[in-house]
């Protein structure tokens, strides 16, 4: 098969046009937010560092990290670096306690993001013959706005589907002979097991390759769906906070994810003392944007860990690769595609007038991802009536969802019932076996 690629002049550019380039970039970006965001240039001044100092990537390690503690602060226009009659649209994700983090673009930063999506969508085959079928959630979440952006760019007949509708899906996937399909990978498997309940195998569907992301998923996960969509399952990585998917994404090699240099630089930090680590050390994965306008992020700690590498690829792209996340230096789990915090959990039992003594328990049944809460209740709320038990679970399950966005099974259980630690409470239990 003939490789394609949507920018082959940068996809395939040489590691030192790159390096130049990067250079180039950062020098302009350092300069643009210490002149236009206060929050920055507080914490570069406190640091001893001017724009100046920065002559190329070689000198990124003395910037100060960002982190989501900072995104939080600063909510909602303390990281803004150009004016809101220049920013076109907001994303945004769930923040640790109910704070959201709200990602700003201008119409280029929309543009350059869309391409960074096309790149990811050409590498799975993609071409302006085929049709893309978007499954990802659409409107505040990155996910579907990113890759029915970047579909357009690649010329695809775009089915804006989000996801959810299991049965409609499937019926525009076989009626308008869906080749690409988008969405995060539990639901991808979910798709694959309800055409096979409908008597429908691999072969009935037009699908070719899928791009999946949003959550962790194994290399069992992806076979599993390969062969039950008979598709070639390629990862693409982001965070909204950095613009959103298409970040990196994975080649025809399938060995990891290319990241989208020109757009990002990555370092791998050792996440206790924040020292950067050479390549092929497993780390933590720090990114800075080199051409984001409304919302420029230097040296952003995205809290995945992961390992870096430069080694030769096979698909002729030269951008260096990203391991899929290997873990998280923090305690977010990632519960079908959604960001959750204990934290967020603790303060919506506080506000409801429960103790905190719980514990969270993750699972991956039949390729979904189950999510308990154990509750204890107080010895004074303690009561044998199930109907008032039953009813207070279904009003804490809805407050969750509102705080989380996704709604738990609760659980509310007898006094002194959740095992005690004397040391860290053990407060999440996740059997996903994911890494």
């Amino acid at each position: 098969m003939e490789q394609r690629y949507y920018q082959p002049e940068i996809e395939c550019a040489s590691p030192e046009t790159i390096k130049a380039l990067q250079d180039e970039r950062l020098v302009k970006q350092v300069k643009h937010v210490y002149e236009n965001v206060p929050y920055y240039r507080d914490m570069m001044d406190k640091k001893g560092v001017k724009p100046e100092d920065i002559k190329s990537t070689a000198d990124l390690h003395k910037l100060p990290f960002i982190t989501k503690d900072d995104l939080r602060e600063a909510y909602p226009y303390g990281l803004l670096a150009k004016p809101l009659s220049e920013c076109v649209r907001i994303q945004s994700t769930s923040g640790t306690t109910g704070r959201r983090v709200v990602a700003f673009y201008t119409q280029h930063d929309i543009d350059l993001w869309e391409d960074c999506c096309a790149r990811a969508i050409v590498a799975a085959g993609g071409t302006n013959e085929d049709v893309c079928q978007v499954s990802y959630g659409y409107g505040l979440f990155t996910g579907g706005p990113g890759l029915n952006g970047g579909s357009h760019k690649v010329g695809c007949l775009t089915l804006p589907m989000s996801s959810g509708n299991t049965e409609r899906q499937l019926q525009f996937m076989t009626d308008l002979n869906a080749t690409i399909l988008c969405c995060t990978p539990s639901y991808a498997a979910y798709l694959g097991e309800s055409l096979r309940e409908k008597g429908y195998g691999p072969d009935d569907i037009p699908l070719k390759a899928g791009i999946f992301g949003a959550e962790p998923w194994t290399e069992e996960m992806r076979h599993d769906i390969e062969k039950t969509l008979g598709i070639k399952a390629y990862d693409i990585y982001g965070l909204t906070e950095i613009s959103g998917p298409g970040v990196s994404f994975e080649c025809s090699e399938q060995t990891g994810m290319h990241i989208n240099e020109d757009h990002f630089i990555a370092e791998i930090i050792n996440p206790e003392t924040g020292e950067v680590l050479p390549e092929g050390e497993i780390g933590e994965l720090v990114f800075t944007s080199l051409t984001k306008e409304a919302f420029p992020l230097l040296r952003y700690r995205t809290r995945d860990l992961c390992v870096l590498n430069r080694k030769k690829c096979s698909c002729g792209r030269t951008f260096i690769k990203m391991s899929k996340p290997l873990g998280r230096s923090d305690d977010m789990l990632i519960i079908r595609g959604v960001n959750v915090f204990p934290s967020q959990i603790e303060t919506v039992l506080l506000k409801e007038g429960y103790s905190p003594n719980y514990r969270i328990e993750v699972d991956r049944v039949n390729n979904t991802d189950t999510f308990d809460v154990y509750v204890e209740l107080s010895q004074e709320m303690f009561s044998d009536t199930v109907k008032d038990i039953t009813e207070r679970e279904a009003k804490l399950a809805a407050a969750m969802r509102t705080m989380l966005g996704i709604g738990p099974k609760m659980h509310l259980v007898a006094p002194k019932t959740i095992a005690r630690s004397e040391g860290k409470a053990v407060r999440v239990i996740d059997k996903r076996k994911l890494h």
